[in-house]
């Protein structure tokens, strides 16, 4: 007669508990039902995705070198690629009135930019090690962090960047500063070449490391934005870019741009977290590249967007026209000048995220922006990403927004 077995004991370590679901991945379950206006997610629209581009790559690859491109393949990533990224970065911030020479060994091919934000976390964080964050910031960074169990600080913002005197006041012992400068998630606001001088100058002096995250930074609308903060001091940064956003986020590729101090050791925890990134993958990314096709291909997203940008403020300021003169009654928001998001405040004690079932019941469904705060939320505030829905779902998801929070300001 067998025993009986004894019930599996599992023990997870006390470093999940700190683990919690992303608050957008669940909200944009919420937009999967029918009918749903979703102004939720940070999805880049399939419109722009170069299909026909990348099914002639697939079949060149496949052609050229499929041993190669099918095969285990060097951890840093697909040679020709790494060139591609530093020539293109290089060429940029000389565009933009900086010198930045960056040597094909300083870049790191990644699974996604996300993976980049768990390497750096995995090589400078230790439990209780200070890390700067912007108020609000990027919520995924701050879930990569989260595993390692640091002390997470919120270092005062405004529209131009960081608040340069609260971040003298926490910088103390901070390992490093994460920001994003370029149509940042969730607000949307670009960094200013004052500030960036300034945050890059304050950095320096204080031996800061700064983490840039710049995977919106070509998505601008009128004008390119300023030169990096890595590109003014490379050897006191690290620079994390993605191609999701200019050519497609499924193929999950991203690069890191790191100094001598610290790449040996992001490729030693890139090695153990999964060997390479897609070396067919990285190759097909590489061939649609070649011959300036970015070039050409970037301008037709930024002009989708800025439509669709357009479309949201006209309809914002067609429901809300008391923004400006009476804003605690009213919604208010930014005119983010690129990217993929706006930024808006709800009218006085009204609770974004009591607002959202309502708002999902009227069809229409956001981000409330408490998440993406390390310290005291803004309960008013909401994200509202104008890039995937049509310009007339944008106006009728508007107009039901509107009617939600005018039913909830009358209850």
């Amino acid at each position: 007669m067998s025993p009986t077995p004894t019930a599996t004991q599992w023990t997870l370590a006390h470093r999940a508990a700190k683990m919690n679901p992303s608050v957008i991945r669940e909200i944009l379950k919420v937009t999967e039902r029918p009918g749903i206006i979703s102004f939720a997610g940070g999805l880049p629209s399939p419109q722009t995705f170069p299909v026909a581009d990348f099914e002639e790559a697939c079949a060149k690859v496949l052609r050229d070198d499929p041993q190669g491109a099918l095969q285990y393949a060097a951890s840093e990533g697909y040679g020709p690629l790494r060139e591609m990224v530093a020539a293109s970065l290089g060429a940029q911030a000389r565009a933009q009135g900086q010198r930045w020479d960056i040597n094909p060994n300083q870049v790191m091919i990644t699974t996604g930019s996300q993976q980049g934000l768990d390497l750096v976390a995995k090589i400078l964080l230790d439990e209780g090690s200070r890390v700067l964050v912007e108020s609000p910031t990027y919520l995924g960074a701050v879930m990569a962090f989260t595993p390692m169990e640091p002390e997470v600080v919120s270092v005062e913002s405004d529209d131009e960047g960081l608040d340069l005197a609260d971040l003298r006041a926490k910088a103390k012992d901070a390992r490093f500063l994460y920001v994003l400068p370029n149509f940042q998630n969730p607000t949307g606001r670009t960094m200013s070449e004052a500030r960036r001088a300034a945050l890059s100058a304050t950095a320096a002096e204080l031996g800061l490391p700064i983490m840039e995250d710049n995977p919106y930074g070509d998505l601008w609308f009128d004008t390119p934005p300023p030169a990096p903060l890595t590109a003014r001091n490379p050897d006191g940064g690290i620079y994390l870019g993605s191609f999701s956003k200019v050519l497609a986020p499924g193929l999950r590729m991203g690069f890191i741009v790191a100094p001598a101090a610290v790449y040996p050791k992001l490729l030693q925890a890139k090695q153990a977290a999964d060997l390479h990134s897609p070396s067919f993958n990285q190759r097909m990314i590489a061939e649609v590249m070649k011959d300036g096709f970015l070039d050409r291909h970037v301008p037709t997203i930024r002009a989708l967007y800025k439509a669709q940008r357009d479309a949201m403020l006209e309809a914002l300021a067609q429901h809300f026209p008391d923004a400006k003169t009476n804003p605690e009654q009213s919604l208010t928001w930014n005119t983010p000048a690129g990217g993929m998001f706006l930024w808006a405040r709800l009218p006085a004690g009204m609770n974004a995220v009591n607002l959202l079932p309502h708002a999902v019941d009227k069809g229409v469904a956001f981000v409330p922006g408490a998440p993406f705060y390390a310290g005291h939320p803004d309960e008013r505030s909401m994200r509202l990403s104008f890039v995937t829905p049509s310009v007339a779902e944008i106006h009728r998801g508007v107009a039901a927004l509107a009617a939600a929070i005018k039913e909830q300001q009358a209850a």
